[in-house]
């Protein structure tokens, strides 16, 4: 089974997250401060993340970031989301996100951007 890992500082969001990906047969954990990440990545790693941009006080995109420039842990596909649109330039960064999906997402939308990024 396929595990998930999805960060978000919104309770909500995340166990509509949970519920929507292991309805869909995968392994889910979460996580709602950004600055446990690698410490919840090197417990159990992840297959794909999931993780939101506007974490309280920490940027997603500099996680994203931070992930992709470990050695073990920078084949982790990472799906950034939020409802800022305002990405584009993240895209094309050193370190940049494998995906994006804005908030609110379609759960058919989110499902095929994951399916895409594990099988790549």
């Amino acid at each position: 089974m396929r595990r998930i890992l999805a960060v978000d500082d919104d309770k909500d969001i995340l166990d509509i997250l949970q519920y929507i990906l292991e309805d869909s047969g995968y392994e889910v954990e979460t996580l709602s401060d950004g600055h446990f990440l690698f410490e919840k990545i090197k417990a159990n790693m992840p297959d794909l993340i999931l993780l939101d941009i506007m974490l309280g006080n920490m940027d997603g995109r500099d996680l994203c970031k931070a992930v992709k420039a470990k050695v073990e842990t920078h084949d982790i596909p990472v799906i950034l989301i939020s409802a800022s649109h305002n990405v584009a330039g993240s895209m094309n960064q050193k370190g940049a996100p494998d995906a994006f999906i804005a908030k609110p997402f379609d759960i058919d939308d989110l499902l095929s951007a994951i399916k895409g990024q594990l099988a790549a």
